[in-house]
């Protein structure tokens, strides 16, 4: 038996209640990225070059894919201490995109895409389901996590199903709009 299942027979454990930490972080980082879409960009940022930050977003969304599909061979294998890890690290990498995304939204007016015909056609799908399933994953697995944490597996096990597909696919197409769009920077 792990650790993570001896918590959960423990008299002293006690469950918390997540809820209202999940919305309020869900509103702020939704609100965040929708008040930056209709921002100009900070005028005469000349500090550093902000064209750095979107590849530094891609390659944060390439680690999030990375690990969240060595937590999903991980748990497949019922290693959920591995899992656990690799899930912290995609939460990390997560994390962090968040800051440079917000900063560059922050710093700099938006990039309009510059492609044609069939192409375009498809980096709006893939940049339109991005955003959706974007705003849905962070109430999804701030809930997967705090789900395990309080030891509701069952429950934990049933959002996961939807998380970490969603998760994973929003990771990907990230890295795909990132290289759709970069020859346009």
């Amino acid at each position: 038996m792990s650790n993570h299942q001896h918590a959960a027979d423990n008299p002293s454990f006690k469950k918390r209640n997540y809820k209202p930490f999940i919305i309020i972080v869900t509103i702020v980082i939704n609100g965040l990225v929708i008040l930056l879409s209709g921002m100009p960009g900070y005028e005469n940022f000349n500090a550093f070059d902000v064209k750095v930050l979107p590849l530094m977003n891609a390659i944060f969304n390439s680690f999030t894919f990375l690990f969240l599909l060595a937590a999903l061979i991980a748990i497949l294998k019922k290693n959920v201490v591995v899992h656990r890890r690799f899930i912290y690290a995609a939460f990390i990498t997560t994390t962090l995109f968040l800051v440079t995304y917000v900063a560059h939204h922050f710093l700099s007016a938006s990039t309009p895409y510059g492609g044609s015909g069939i192409m375009a056609g498809i980096y709006y799908f893939i940049l339109i389901t991005h955003i959706v399933l974007a705003a849905i994953i962070v109430p999804l697995a701030l809930t997967s996590v705090a789900r395990a944490w309080n030891m509701e597996n069952e429950r934990h096990r049933k959002i996961a199903r939807w998380t970490m597909p969603i998760w994973l696919y929003v990771s990907l197409t990230g890295v795909l709009v990132y290289v759709m769009i970069s020859p346009y920077y």
